[in-house]
C-alpha cells in the first residue's frame, strides 16, 4: 500500500484524503490543520489521523474535542509521499522539509511550475512521472484545458487555441471573497496565466487566454475555440468526447443550460459533495465551422477535478502501474466514478 500523507485538509486536500481512502492501493496516514475548524473535526469523524503545524497549539485543538497525533513531522514519518495541498504560495516553503525527510512531494497548481520542475496532467503526460519525486498537478482550469486540447491534437492536430475563462468568485464554503456585484477582469491584461500554464503541459500549443471573475461559486465556465490542423467533423468530436474517460457530455436532453442545474444533475446523481472530475462539455455548444475551427463551451468543477489527477500522480510517482489508461481506470471506479 503507498502511504499518502496529506498536508492541509480544505477544499482540495479533503477531497484528496477521501479520494486516496477509495483506492485498493493507497492509504491515508495523515492530514494537517493549522488551527480547529469543522475540516478538523471531519477528519476525526473519517478516522484520519490530525496533525497540527505548532505543537504548542494541541491544546487548543484538544480542548474543543478535536484529537491531534503530533505534528507535520511526525505525520510525514509514517508516509511515502506527501499531497500539499496548503494554500498557494505556502507549499514551496514546505519542500525543505519534505527533502529533509526523503519524502516524494505533489503540489497543486497554485504554485508555479518551478516548485517541482514538471507540471502534470494524467491525459497528457502521466508516463514522464513515473518515478519522478517532484510533481505539480496543474490548476483546475489548466487540468480541464490540457484534456480537451490533447485529445483533439492528438487527432487532428491543433495549430492555435483561444480560450476565456469566466471564473467563480468563490468557493461554496468561502465566505471572505467575492464579487457580489460586480463581473472583475482578472486579470485586465491579456493573455491571462492559464495559456502559459497550458503549456508547461502541452509546450507545442499555440494558446492565448482571458480570464475574469463572476459572482457564482460553483465551476467555471470557459469558451474554448481552437483551429485545427485537419478537417474534422462536429460527430468526430463528440467521438473524441465520449470516449475520454475524464471527460463528459452534458447532453441536450438533460435540459442543463447552466452551472447551477450542472451542480443539481450531480447531486442527483449521488456524487460526494456534488463533485464532477470530469471537464462537462455541453453537447449543444461542440462546433466545427468551415471544417476547422472548433468551439465548445466546458463547465470545470474548481473544487474536484484535479482531485484525480493528484491520485493518478501519486500512482506514477509510485510506479503503481506505467499505463495511464489503467491508473485511471483504477482511480475512477474506485470513486464510483459514473458518466454524466
Amino acid at each position: 500500500m503507498i502511504k499518502v500523507a496529506i498536508n492541509g485538509y480544505g477544499t482540495i486536500g479533503k477531497r484528496v484524503a477521501d479520494a486516496v481512502n477509495a483506492q485498493p492501493d493507497m492509504e491515508v496516514v495523515g492530514v494537517s490543520k493549522t488551527r480547529p475548524s469543522a475540516e478538523a473535526y471531519i477528519a476525526n469523524m473519517r478516522g484520519y489521523p490530525l496533525y497540527i503545524a505548532d505543537i504548542a497549539k494541541r491544546d487548543t485543538f484538544e480542548n474543543v474535542g478535536i484529537e491531534v497525533a503530533g505534528d507535520i513531522e511526525d505525520m510525514l514519518k509514517h508516509a511515502d509521499v506527501v499531497v500539499d495541498a496548503t494554500p498557494g504560495g505556502v507549499g514551496k516553503k514546505n519542500k525543505t522539509l519534505y527533502e529533509l525527510y526523503n519524502l516524494k512531494a505533489i503540489w497543486q497548481g497554485g504554485e508555479d511550475h518551478d516548485v517541482a520542475g514538471f507540471s502534470f496532467n494524467s491525459s497528457c503526460n502521466y508516463e514522464s512521472a513515473l518515478g519522478r519525486d517532484f510533481v505539480r498537478v496543474v490548476s483546475c482550469n489548466t487540468t480541464g484545458l490540457c484534456r480537451i486540447i490533447n485529445a483533439v491534437d492528438n487527432v487532428f492536430g491543433v495549430t492555435k487555441v483561444r480560450a476565456t475563462m469566466v471564473r467563480r468568485g468563490s468557493d461554496p464554503g468561502g465566505i471572505k471573497k467575492g464579487p457580489v456585484d460586480a463581473i472583475v477582469l482578472n486579470p485586465v491584461t491579456i493573455p491571462s496565466h492559464h495559456g502559459p500554464d497550458v503549456q508547461t503541459v502541452l509546450p507545442h500549443i499555440d494558446i492565448v487566454t482571458l480570464a475574469m471573475i463572476v459572482p457564482t461559486t460553483f465551476c467555471h465556465m470557459h469558451v474554448v475555440q481552437m483551429d485545427l490542423g485537419a478537417d474534422a467533423t462536429r460527430e468526430e468530436i463528440l467521438n473524441i468526447i465520449e470516449e475520454h474517460p475524464r471527460m463528459g457530455l452534458v447532453r441536450k436532453g438533460t435540459g442543463i443550460t447552466s452551472t447551477a442545474e450542472l451542480k443539481e444533475y450531480a447531486s442527483d446523481m449521488g456524487r460526494p459533495r456534488s463533485d464532477l472530475w470530469e471537464s462537462c462539455i455541453y453537447e449543444e455548444s461542440v462546433s466545427v465551422v468551415g471544417k476547422r475551427d472548433l468551439y465548445m463551451f466546458q463547465a470545470i468543477h474548481q473544487e474536484a477535478d484535479v482531485v484525480v489527477e493528484n491520485i493518478d500522480a501519486i500512482r506514477a510517482m509510485m510506479n503503481g502501474t506505467p499505463d495511464p489508461l489503467e491508473s485511471v481506470a483504477i482511480t475512477n471506479k474506485a470513486l464510483g466514478f459514473t458518466p454524466l
